[in-house]
């Protein structure tokens, strides 16, 4: 039996939207709050844990190794957990329904990280990483079904519904970070938790302008439905409770395993797998030549991309650590939160992404757009310099000594331009050069580099336990420029692989 969610029925007239459907208003909204609550908890999360447990606002006490471990597990499963979201949308649920109980495990987790127990704090990760899983790849699906005619507009409706992501990541470090660090770290999570309720309120709100996009439409009887169900979640549960079981047994001292051991496990796991798949697929995936080709080109990308995440997504972490110990923060008197330079991202995005996505059309025009392989190269090479800039700031950020915020600024203005380089033009290459009947699969390897970038994130970051600032930020920013050089040097042959036809 065949399984699929339904074509929007969205009236080509219906145009209340800046020009596009109703509905994409309902998602934009949606979206936005949904990233408002996970960017807002982001920025105070590493700042909890690490926060001592006699200060004025108490933390969790961690060291800074542990702390970081477990963020980067934490984002590492947001992404991971895409995957079983992405596939309970598609044969069980429709995407529809699955954003609705995504946002509700999510509001769910952020109340449950606003009580004040450590047991409380662990299940608000767990129902938040559920929750994501579920709403994060299904919403962006329903999107696109508001489009049936596919096209430049769906392509426009893309690019408002990415403001919204930004807009919700942009405000949210202020309002958490105002409540969180200013008052209470628990009422700052508890800040995140209304975001998404409003979200999840105007979702339903405006489910009556979505037509028939995200509903799920299957061949399947009931009976049939409910014992793929039974199926699918028998196993799900059956491999929590197992990791349960393993929580306890390491919290508990009988297997003498540290979170930074589980997390570099888990990584080389996951790589492992990625690397076998690939494998599979070209050795007995039955692909022509060239497509046997462009399967190489996908995981020298997915490598590129992990290698790109680990350092981006320091941001939560030590970049956000190194906002709150080593900068200048006052403003006429008043020291501002730490987690409020969490937001100079979201906002040079929102500024820089139609810059970049005119740049690349008038270098198309003239016949000089740069190849796939080497957008990713120069992004690499992007975030690199990016480091070298805060590991200079860092050798100035004496005790005592507060450097400016204008190093953060400088060094997540060459991110944000790495990341306008790489991850737009990732998205759009995997569906590029994927087999047909692939595409899928793809993605979810794409998905699974971002999650494997987060993850070694947190590792790297783990290490101001015991390295200087200045030498980590300097090491990363040699390993990532380094591999982006690499990356530029052999463009060329890669090129070559993806062959005619793909920009």
């Amino acid at each position: 039996m065949s399984t699929s969610t339904a074509q929007g029925s969205v009236p080509a007239d219906n145009n209340h939207f800046f020009g596009h459907p109703r509905g994409l208003a309902t998602l934009f909204f949606t979206e936005m709050w949904e990233r408002f609550s996970y960017y807002g908890m982001r920025a105070l999360l590493i700042l909890f844990m690490t926060a001592t447990t006699v200060e004025q606002n108490p933390g969790l006490g961690m060291d800074i190794g542990t702390a970081a471990a477990i963020y980067g597990l934490y984002t590492s499963l947001v992404y991971l957990l895409a995957l079983p979201g992405g596939w309970v949308a598609d044969n069980l649920w429709g995407q529809r329904r699955a954003v609705f109980v995504g946002g509700c495990l999510i509001a769910a987790g952020q109340f449950s990280l606003a009580l004040p127990m450590m047991a409380s704090f662990y299940f608000g990760l767990i129902l938040i990483v559920l929750g994501t899983g579920l709403l994060k790849p299904n919403v962006s699906t329903i999107v696109g079904e508001l489009y049936p005619e596919g096209g430049a507009r769906r392509d426009a409706g893309f690019s408002v519904f990415y403001m919204g992501i930004n807009l919700g990541a942009f405000v949210s470090p202020f309002v958490t970070g105002f409540f969180g660090e200013g008052y209470n770290w628990h009422l700052g999570f508890a800040m995140a938790g209304f975001g998404m309720l409003l979200g999840l309120i105007q979702y339903k709100v405006g489910a009556k302008y979505l037509g028939e996009a995200g509903l799920l439409r299957t061949d399947d009887t009931p009976a049939q439905l409910a014992a793929k169900s039974r199926k699918f979640f028998g196993g799900f549960f059956g491999i929590a409770a197992l990791v349960a079981i393993f929580a306890w047994l390491v919290h508990s001292g009988v297997l003498p395993i540290t979170l930074q051991q589980i997390a570099g496990y888990l990584g080389s796991s996951i790589l492992v797998l990625v690397g076998l798949y690939f494998i599979y697929l070209w050795l007995f995936g039955r692909h022509t030549g060239q497509e046997k080709k462009r399967l190489v080109v996908i995981f020298w990308l997915f490598l590129l991309a992990a290698v790109f995440w680990s350092g981006f997504e320091q941001a939560g972490s030590s970049l956000n650590l190194f906002a709150k110990e080593m900068t200048n923060r006052e403003i006429f008197g008043w020291q501002a939160p730490a987690s409020f330079l969490q937001a100079i991202n979201p906002v040079l995005i929102i500024i820089l992404a139609p810059v970049f996505g005119s740049l690349w059309v008038w270098l198309a025009r003239h016949k000089a757009n740069p190849s796939i392989p080497v957008k990713f190269g120069l992004g690499l090479v992007g975030l690199g310099a990016g480091f070298f800039v805060i590991s200079w700031g860092a050798a100035n950020a004496q005790e005592g000594h507060l450097v400016t915020p204008a190093w953060l600024v400088v060094t997540y203005f060459l991110h944000t331009c790495g990341e306008l380089s790489l991850s737009p033009v990732g998205l759009s290459s995997i569906t590029k050069l994927s087999p047909a009947g692939r595409v899928g699969q793809m993605m979810g390897i794409w998905f699974v580099g971002a999650s494997l970038g987060n993850l070694f994130a947190g590792l790297v970051a783990g290490t101001l336990e015991t390295l200087p600032p200045m030498l980590l930020f300097r090491t990363v920013a040699m390993i990532v420029g380094g591999v982006g050089l690499f990356a530029l040097l052999v463009s060329p042959l890669v090129k070559k692989l993806i062959g005619e036809g793909i920009e």
